[in-house]
């Protein structure tokens, strides 16, 4: 894959033309993301290996299910004529010629004035219309009614001899009919559904033991700054905890890939060159978070801007300013031989996720090969003390607190505020061409939970 990083898709920006000094859309970069990656070629996988990929193909059901009438109870198999104006006065007493276990593949055959004695899940025999549950019968022991069945070890007499059965029973009563879950010939799963516990008990229940499916996608997440410190580790002067490169493993995890985190690499491009060159080997898709600015030691910056990819004229990766806040400057391209996408995000750890949840996290859904990429958006009314300021010609991305159609804003506007960022559920957005938005107002809201 390579950057399109000089391709023109008709919307209006800010500044016009390709450049240095454009100023790129929200949306246009979010086009360019999405123009470029492809879904992951399908690949054929276990049941249990596929959970959390997408779907290729339509499945058809090739049996129905369940394949054969039956119990749907532990009781007797009876026909209706036998059990017809039963009462616990005037009991209706029928011979027991056998148990129904499930499994069973010799059925019993249940005739005029039989029942036959059955296990939940256990096919309807022959000649039998209904079961009565256990609790409507003395269960074989001439004792009045039971509370449940005994164990066959326990009850050997359940098996032969009679049984009385105190209520009458309606045709079919207690019976799961065959195919009423689904009948063979019909769509079980249709193309694009993302596999979870229920699709793949549904799979295994038709006879599937492998799926066609895309991949998870495998995401590698990397942070850059020689400040920054792993958790557990001991701060000296000046140094801060990597949150960032947390915070998005485990937004991709979330997003449905298969992520993977790399510890922080410091402010050397000839490091960084060669850590991102080790880890393409895992990567669908590389995300940097850090040095994509005009500072002095923006490493990434330095290290891609003028990496071409193998092969491609035009490729590697294009740093940009997007009319955005927090967010403004982001970078997009594709490295190594496999042309692997890379989405380079600020450092500031508002400005990461928002820039993750804005162009990674749809880069992320559109490797899956899902129909929708995109978080829900909603409107609502805005809750504040006072009027929000947006600057001009900036789409701003405020966090927000949504529920029952309001949405409170959390925390200040500030790109470092984290712990604001952990209270909150949604995105407010603030479009480019308004400056205030009073209390009261219907803003759009992405919604992140």
């Amino acid at each position: 894959m390579s950057s399109s990083a000089h391709r023109d898709t008709g919307h209006d920006h800010a500044a016009v033309g390709p450049g240095p000094d454009r100023l790129w859309s929200v949306q246009d970069h979010l086009d360019d993301v999405l123009a470029t990656v492809r879904p992951l070629d399908p690949i054929e996988l276990n049941l249990l290996d596929a959970q959390g990929c997408v779907l290729v193909d339509d499945i058809t059901v090739p049996l129905s299910l369940p394949p054969f009438d039956n119990s749907s109870m532990d009781g007797y198999a009876v026909r209706v004529t036998d059990v017809a104006g039963a009462s616990e006065e005037f009991p209706a007493v029928l011979e027991v010629v056998g148990d129904v276990a499930a499994g069973q593949t010799d059925p019993i055959a249940v005739g005029p004035g039989q029942a036959a004695r059955i296990m939940t899940g256990a096919p309807l025999p022959p000649g039998a219309e209904a079961v009565v549950p256990v609790e409507w019968t003395d269960g074989g022991s001439g004792a009045g009614p039971v509370a449940g069945m005994r164990a066959r070890s326990l009850a050997p007499e359940g098996a032969e001899g009679h049984v009385q059965v105190y209520r009458p029973a309606e045709e079919r009563a207690h019976v799961r009919a065959k195919g009423s879950d689904v009948r063979s010939g019909d769509r079980a799963l249709a193309a694009g559904t993302v596999l979870g516990p229920p699709q793949i008990g549904l799979l295994a229940a038709i006879g599937r033991g492998t799926v066609r499916v895309r991949p998870r996608p495998r995401v590698v997440v990397l942070s850059t700054g020689s400040e920054l410190v792993q958790p557990d580790e001991q701060l000296a002067p000046g140094q801060i905890y990597d949150s960032n490169s947390f915070a998005l493993t485990a937004a991709a995890r979330d997003a449905g890939a298969i992520a993977y985190r790399v510890g922080a690499v410091a402010d050397d491009a000839e490091t960084l060159r060669a850590t991102i060159e080790d880890q393409l080997v895992r990567a669908d898709l590389m995300v940097t978070t850090g040095g994509v600015s005009v500072g002095a030691y923006d490493v990434v910056k330095e290290a891609l801007a003028h990496v071409g990819d193998e092969d491609e004229p035009g490729g590697g990766v294009d740093f940009r300013k997007l009319a955005m806040q927090p967010g403004k400057p982001q970078g997009f391209g594709s490295v190594g031989p496999d042309h692997t996408p890379l989405l380079a995000l600020p450092g500031n750890p508002v400005s990461s996720y928002v820039s993750f949840e804005l162009f990674v996290r749809p880069a992320i859904r559109t490797l899956m090969g899902l129909p929708d990429v995109h978080r829900p958006t909603v409107t609502a009314s805005l809750a504040a003390d006072k009027a929000l300021t947006s600057p001009k010609g900036r789409r701003q991305f405020l966090r927000g607190s949504h529920a029952g159609g309001s949405v409170t804003p959390v925390g200040g506007s500030g790109s470092h505020l984290v712990a604001a960022l952990a209270q909150a559920n949604a995105l407010i957005v603030v479009p480019e061409d308004t400056e205030s938005v009073e209390p009261g107002t219907e803003v759009e809201v992405v919604l992140l939970g």
